[in-house]
């Protein structure tokens, strides 16, 4: 058991955000109720949020809000779409960490650190990072887009940031993420472990790697199994 403590307090663990420390399908559906709302008081636009929700929930889309409005009967203009993305992004989301997160973010104390790394507009991130309460927690969080589009993953930048922070060598390091497209390439390049988390409705949980290069070293379903997953 001492041996087990004193490896973990040599060991940084960075988190995903989306559908690794929440359900990303809970921020869909707090952001298409702002959405909703708006519609009802901007357009007189009743159904919104009931139609969407369960457009998303058959199949998440790019253009679920032009979908949406056709299936109201509402014609599709270029500058009411990108208003409800405006309002979509920028709205406050009501979210919550998974239980299994809270458990696990508590063991804070027993590792060398916890931090964040995540794509996504940055002031949307920003939002989560709040509505979440993350910062008590987990230093530094870096939200990728804060050096632009570019720098999103798979690019190591970020990683290479939270590395340098930290001054330790690669094998110290575990990524916990969910998407295999893009999460792993760059920790897994810099010699870091990694740790995908499989969720039952997150929305890469069916998604397979195109590569062995692009798969985590260890999958588990649930943070509950991570530490046994570290070893």
């Amino acid at each position: 058991m001492t041996a087990l403590i004193g490896q973990a307090k040599d060991r940084i663990l960075v988190f995903d955000l989306d559908d690794t420390l929440y359900m990303e399908r809970d921020f869909a559906r707090s952001g298409l109720k702002a959405v909703g709302d708006w519609s009802r008081s901007a357009l007189g636009v009743d159904g919104f949020f009931e139609t969407a929700w369960r457009l998303f929930r058959e199949s998440p889309r790019a253009d679920l809000f032009d979908v949406t409005l056709e299936r109201l009967g509402v014609e599709v203009a270029a500058t009411t779409v990108r208003r409800m993305v405006d309002v979509y992004r920028d709205h406050r989301p009501t979210i919550d960490l998974l239980p299994d997160a809270v458990r696990f973010l508590a063991k804070r104390g027993a590792y060398a650190g916890f931090a964040i790394v995540t794509d996504g507009f940055q002031n949307t991130q920003q939002r989560k990072i709040d509505a979440l309460g993350v910062a008590a927690f987990c230093d530094p969080i870096i939200k990728t887009d804060q050096w632009g589009r570019d720098y999103w993953k798979p690019h190591a930048r970020a990683f290479l940031t939270i590395q340098e922070r930290y001054d330790r060598p690669g094998g110290a390091f575990t990524y916990i993420g969910d998407n295999p497209q893009k999460d792993f390439v760059a920790p897994k390049s810099l010699g870091w472990h990694t740790v995908r988390v499989r969720r039952e409705g997150g929305l890469h949980a069916r998604r397979e790697a195109a590569s062995e290069t692009a798969e985590a070293a260890r999958t588990i379903t649930s943070l509950d199994q991570l530490a046994e997953a570290l070893g």
